[in-house]
């Protein structure tokens, strides 16, 4: 979720969320795969860290990280991430970027996001707009269409060329607003 709950306990703990069947390698592993590990062996406890109610005092990119690596730990059959990359500043985006497809792999995932960025390589993209279904389809195909998708990328890209693979599309300059 886009409002990560953490417990006050460790960060063991709120990786495993109480489940006594979940290893602390497991744990470990899950935090290396999203790539928590990092500044989770920088805290002075590493794993066996207190954190207070919510977090505090951790970074949202670093609370999120600590959701992805609860994920990877249940693995579950069917993931849910509501605006997953909201709310990060732009060094942990990569980082952020990178666990959501590592905790996706493998599994169904619905993902809500306005970032793009988020759902770039996602199978299928349905857009949605005012309640109504508008467009569907892969990354390529939906900026293709030059549709409401390819604007709303023109938007959160305009610094930058569309990048899409295969001659979709040219590599044009950009205009900005949306018509």
């Amino acid at each position: 979720m886009q409002d990560v709950f953490l417990f006050s306990g460790s960060i063991e703990n709120n990786i495993r969320l109480g489940n006594n069947d979940i290893t602390r390698d497991r744990v470990e592993w899950a935090a290396q795969e999203v790539h928590a590990n990092a500044f989770i062996q920088k805290l002075d406890g590493g794993y066996e860290s207190e954190i207070r109610e919510r977090g505090a005092g951790l970074s949202v990119g670093q609370k999120q990280l600590i959701s992805f690596a609860r994920a990877l730990a249940f693995d579950p059959t069917i993931l849910i991430l509501d605006e997953a990359t909201s709310s990060i500043d732009t060094e942990t985006e990569q980082l952020i970027q990178q666990a959501v497809e590592r905790v996706m792999q493998g599994r169904t995932s619905l993902v809500v996001a306005h970032r793009l960025s988020t759902i770039q390589k996602c199978d299928r993209i349905i857009v949605l707009h005012h309640g109504e279904l508008r467009e569907m389809g892969t990354h390529n195909e939906l900026l293709s269409q030059r549709g409401l998708y390819w604007r709303l990328y023109q938007l959160q890209y305009s610094d930058e060329k569309l990048h899409v693979t295969g001659d979709a599309l040219s590599d044009a300059p950009l205009e900005s607003g949306l018509a």
